[in-house]
């Protein structure tokens, strides 16, 4: 009977995990370069009743489950158009390298800007790392273009610089550090490659576009559903046990 109520709270704890990371993924189903997670479970050790026997299988109990992993879903959101020169989306494999001190962290989104230094930074003011570094417009330059490659140009068709590309042995085991940004501490990403838009495998550069998340928001609320049929279904083991167990209690009046 005390299997039973073990059981159905490990599955009441691994759908509660389940249900707060899809409730993660919807809340940045519009968040740019996001990469949505996924839970999987695997069931606990199982206890063995009666061992197995030439001609006869072992007869075992199991003891509820456990979660498997969380992954990070690696697949390519849809770029959107914005326009604007200084949204880059990368089509393709790969992700934009920026540097805070001596951290550097890697991300999809694209929405970049100029500080006032004239470098190319995100959001949070790190600075986009190029092939050589950096990239910072000079005070004469007016313009500018950027090409697939990633190669930026000024108004008389001079290099300012070239983004980089960071591709990865297993982008999934990239550890996220907020603000879209992951990091390779701990990580299981592999063997980091540097290379310019278009080599070694990676992507090309999109000016004008951002890559959108890749949530599928009915996927999301399918899965919030089986979810929470399967968070109520162990509260109901846990409430049958109870009530056998109360049962029991009430014999020896």
């Amino acid at each position: 009977m005390l299997r039973s109520l073990y059981s159905g709270v490990s599955g009441m704890k691994n759908f509660q995990t389940e249900l707060d990371t899809i409730g993660n993924n919807i809340a940045n189903v519009n968040t740019y370069g996001y990469k949505k997670g996924r839970v999987t479970f695997k069931d606990a050790i199982s206890q063995t009743l009666v061992s197995a026997t030439p001609g006869t299988s072992a007869q075992q109990v199991g003891l509820g489950s456990q979660i498997g992993s969380i992954d990070t879903v690696d697949t390519s959101g849809s770029p959107q158009s914005t326009g604007r020169p200084l949204d880059f989306a990368i089509t393709g494999d790969g992700y934009f390298r920026v540097q805070d001190g001596d951290d550097t962290y890697y991300t999809r989104a694209g929405n970049f800007y100029f500080d006032d230094n004239r470098r190319l930074v995100n959001s949070e003011g790190f600075a986009v790392l190029g092939t050589g570094g950096p990239i910072t417009l000079g005070a004469d330059v007016k313009s500018f273009s950027v090409a697939t490659d990633g190669t930026i140009s000024d108004q008389d068709g001079k290099t300012i610089g070239t983004i980089s590309i960071a591709t990865f042995q297993n982008p999934a085991g990239l550890t996220k550090a907020g603000g879209n940004l992951y990091t390779t501490a701990n990580s299981n990403a592999g063997q980091v490659t540097v290379s310019q838009p278009g080599q070694n495998g990676a992507g090309t550069i999109k000016s004008g576009y951002l890559e959108m998340s890749n949530v599928d928001l009915s996927e999301e609320l399918t899965n919030m559903i089986v979810a929470e049929r399967g968070f109520q279904a162990n509260t109901r083991i846990i409430t049958t046990s109870d009530e056998i167990l109360q049962e029991l209690v009430n014999l020896k009046r």
